[in-house]
C-alpha cells in the first residue's frame, strides 16, 4: 500500500498512556505505527520513512534512524536520554525532546520517602511489629528531619521539588550546582555551595538530583563517605554510577554513613546477589521514583505534545535537550 505522503508518521516504540494515544488519534493528519520490541533491527524496519518517534526504554541508534530520512523530532517518555544517539541528531539538526514536567514532584515525592524510612527505618520497625516481641524497638533506632541538614546535590526541576518538599519538613536545606546561579538558590531559601566536599562534615543528608557525566560519574566514593557523618544519609534518585557502589558498600558496612535510599544502580537490572542487597540499612526501588499513575499521563501526554508542537511548527524550547539545533531547523 502507498504511503499517504499527507500524513505525518509517528512511531510509537512501546505503549503509551492512552491519554497520549488519544492526542495521536485526534488528529486527522498523523499516521501511528506502533512497536513493542526492543530489539535495534525490529525498530529499525518499524522506522522507514517515519517523521517522529516516541520512545520509553529503546535505545535509539544511528542504524534506526538512519532509516527515516524525513525525521522532525524523537521524543522521550521521561527526562533522561542517554539510550537515544544524541550525536546523530545533532549531525542531523533533529530536536531532541523530553517530558520536563511530568515526573519530577514524583521523583522528588520519592527522595524524601526514601529519606523518611531512612530516617525513621521504617522497614526495621515493620519487622519487629510483626513478631511476637517487640523487644527490639529499644534501644532506639529513629531520628528527626527537623533542623537537620540537607544537601541537594543539582538544582534542576527536580532539586527544586524536593528543596521545597525538605522546607516544608524544617531541613535546612544546602544546593550544589555550579550551573544554576545562586540567586535562584537564595530565592528557594537554600544556601549555595560552591564545593560540595567541604560542607559534607556537616550535612545529615545529602540527595542527589544531577546528571550522569563525567564528571557526575562515581561523584561520591571513598573520599567522600570518609567526610560524611558517621549518623548521614545519602539518596539517589538521578543515575546510577554517581554513586560509586563498592565504595557506598564499604562505608555501610564500615558505619563511614548510616544509611541509603538508592531508586537507581549501574546496572538495572542487577544480579540479586549484588551486595547491597544483603544490608539493612539500604532502601531500595527499581528505577520507579518517577513512575507513578499521575506521572504516567502526564509523561505520555507531553510526549505527544512535544512531538505535535514540532509538527506545527510550534516547539517548546524548554522541552529541546539540543537547543543549538533550533537555530537552522526553521
Amino acid at each position: 500500500m502507498a504511503i499517504n505522503t499527507n500524513k505525518k508518521r509517528v512511531l510509537v516504540i512501546q505503549p503509551l498512556h492512552p491519554a497520549g494515544m488519544k492526542m495521536l488519534r485526534a488528529r486527522d493528519d498523523v499516521e501511528i505505527i506502533e512497536c513493542d520490541s526492543l530489539d535495534e533491527n525490529v525498530i529499525a524496519e518499524a522506522a522507514k520513512d517515519v517523521h517522529a518517534m516516541t520512545v520509553r526504554g529503546a535505545t535509539i541508534t544511528r542504524k534506526i534512524m538512519s532509516q527515516a530520512p524525513d525525521l522532525m523530532v524523537v521524543s522521550r517518555h521521561g527526562v533522561g536520554y542517554d539510550a537515544v544517539d544524541l550525536n546523530t541528531l545533532n549531525e542531523r539538526r533533529i530536536p531532541l525532546c523530553i517530558a520536563i514536567h511530568s515526573n519530577m514532584i514524583s521523583v522528588a515525592e520519592q527522595a524524601i520517602a526514601l529519606l523518611l524510612g531512612l530516617a525513621k527505618d521504617i522497614f526495621y520497625y515493620d519487622e519487629v511489629t510483626r513478631t511476637d516481641d517487640w523487644g527490639p524497638r529499644f534501644p532506639t533506632r529513629a531520628v528527626d528531619l527537623d533542623g537537620k541538614n540537607l544537601l541537594i546535590i543539582g538544582f534542576g526541576r527536580i532539586g527544586r521539588q524536593v528543596a521545597k518538599r525538605a522546607l516544608g519538613f524544617d531541613l535546612n536545606v544546602f544546593g550544589y550546582d555550579p550551573y544554576v546561579d545562586d540567586k535562584i538558590l537564595k530565592a528557594a531559601n537554600v544556601e549555595p555551595v560552591s564545593d560540595f566536599r567541604k560542607v559534607l562534615g556537616d550535612m545529615d543528608a545529602v540527595a542527589i538530583h544531577c546528571m550522569k557525566t563525567e564528571e557526575t560519574t562515581n561523584m561520591f566514593s571513598e573520599t567522600e563517605f570518609k567526610e560524611m557523618k558517621r549518623d548521614a544519609f545519602i539518596v539517589n534518585c538521578a543515575r546510577g554510577g554517581i554513586i560509586n557502589e563498592q565504595a557506598l558498600y564499604q562505608a555501610l558496612i564500615s558505619g563511614e554513613i548510616k544509611g541509603a535510599g538508592l531508586d537507581v544502580l549501574l546496572d538495572e537490572p542487577s544480579a540479586a546477589d549484588h551486595p547491597l542487597f544483603s544490608l539493612k540499612n539500604v532502601l531500595l526501588s527499581p528505577h520507579i521514583a518517577g513512575v507513578t499513575v499521575e506521572s504516567t499521563q502526564r509523561m505520555a501526554t507531553q510526549t505527544v505534545d512535544n512531538v505535535l508542537r514540532v509538527f506545527d511548527g510550534n516547539i517548546d524550547p524548554e522541552c529541546v535537550v539540543n537547543q543549538s539545533v533550533l537555530s537552522s531547523s526553521g
